[in-house]
């Protein structure tokens, strides 16, 4: 039970990050999740910046990846206290597909793909946004690198003997 409450409370960070994002200036705030025509239109029609773009795929980039590679293994040796490579895998397994399912089906299918939360004006022909390649390799990550990256961060947590 306590891996789907810390699944879940990734999700709700995930969420927070795409909110926060967004609140500003709407779905262009977080342009650098779209593709790179999209990105370009977005700067033609002076919606943004590529400084403004580079600052937030950094900005967003810190606050994606800060939980996935420390707040996830801190909650599994730090909090669960899982103490070999097993438990410390599939611990970090679980809560992270949680958070990359969540990230697939309500980010990505559902926010993004079926409302019109993300459409920014004068790019509807550049849909979907996120096209068949980007989305393979999104799924690619999800249920190939991330549980790769999991065994790998498990290992080097058992071997610091934790």
């Amino acid at each position: 039970m306590i891996l789907i409450i810390e699944g879940m409370a990734m999700c709700l960070i995930m969420l927070m990050v795409c909110v926060a994002g967004t609140a500003q200036e709407g779905p262009v705030g977080l342009v650098t999740f779209y593709e790179e025509d999209v990105k370009r239109r977005v700067v033609e029609l002076g919606l943004t910046t590529e400084e403004k773009i580079r600052k937030s795929t950094v900005i967003s980039g810190i606050l994606v990846l800060i939980p996935m590679l420390l707040l996830i293994p801190c909650m599994v040796y730090g909090i669960n206290g899982a103490s070999d490579f097993r438990q410390g895998f599939f611990q970090m397994l679980v809560i992270g597909m949680i958070y990359g399912l969540f990230d697939r089906f309500f980010i990505d299918w559902y926010w993004v793909g079926k409302t019109k939360a993300w459409i920014i004006p004068g790019t509807e022909d550049l849909m979907p946004y996120i096209p068949q390649k980007t989305l393979f390799a999104k799924w690619f990550g999800t249920l190939v690198i991330q549980p790769l990256f999991y065994a790998l961060l498990a290992w080097i947590m058992t071997l610091f003997g934790k």
